[in-house]
């Protein structure tokens, strides 16, 4: 069992007409964290998207964890219990408490013991730092600890991948940072992750690469340092220079 534990092989994907991914190819290993980055509409959420079948790849091969994701209802199941994924909007039920939005899933999904699914979310709220907000509701709590509990919910269930799409553009500028050192602390325990992100700095932190889109492509993917020093396309010199 090689360590790649994502691939995507000439994946591509339409909306009606419209190509919004096009042969697309890219690895990851486990433990790899990857930022996607470029200009809105260039694909990096449907990419993402692809990986737990959220979206449907109408050609090429996805293989995630061993499993390859086709029409088997079964092989969607199983990847997306090893899939975590955390949205802009946070996604909580608002009629549940945090500690109950965070244990819905596992008690359903997993059959976990109700009891031992509320010391598994405890602990993961602890781990972004809200086990203090864990009886209150989603409609109490900023944006910044809404998402932290959206990053707690998803870790509950014990995935293996987990993947970000923009998870911090729907918050004010003073939450995004404790998102994203809820992020960077997941990153440093061995996560394998992939992050779509305007946020050059999380970027430099943390990823192992970085990956630039635009017109549904891969246009450039590089080491984090290389990426940041010396891009070679000048779509992506283009885009640096708009955001840094």
């Amino acid at each position: 069992m090689s360590d790649q534990i994502i691939e995507m092989l000439d994946v591509n994907k339409w909306f009606g007409d419209f190509q919004v991914l096009k042969n697309i190819n890219l690895k990851v290993s486990q433990k790899q964290k990857i930022v996607v980055c470029g200009p809105s509409g260039s694909g990096k959420s449907t990419l993402i998207r692809c990986i737990n079948r959220l979206e449907e790849h109408q050609k090429g091969k996805i293989i995630v964890d061993g499993i390859e994701l086709s029409e088997n209802t079964k092989n969607i199941e199983k990847i997306r219990a090893e899939v975590g994924m955390v949205f802009q909007q946070f996604n909580l039920f608002p009629h549940l408490s945090i500690l109950d939005n965070c244990t819905l899933a596992p008690i359903w999904v997993k059959k976990t013991p109700k009891t031992q699914a509320e010391e598994m979310a405890l602990k993961q709220l602890e781990k972004v730092q809200i086990s203090d907000q864990a009886k209150k509701f989603p409609g109490q709590l900023s944006g910044g600890q809404q998402q932290r509990a959206a990053i707690a919910r998803a870790l509950c269930m014990e995935p293996k991948i987990m993947l970000f799409d923009e998870p911090t553009s729907a918050l004010d500028p003073e939450m995004i940072k404790e998102v994203l050192d809820a992020m960077v602390n997941l990153a440093k325990g061995g996560m394998t992750m992939i992050v779509v992100t305007h946020e050059m700095g999380f970027a430099k932190e943390v990823a192992d690469e970085v990956i630039f889109m635009d017109e549904g492509m891969i246009v450039e993917k590089a080491e984090t340092k290389e990426f940041f020093a010396n891009p070679k396309s000048d779509r992506t010199k283009l885009f640096l220079s708009q955001i840094l």
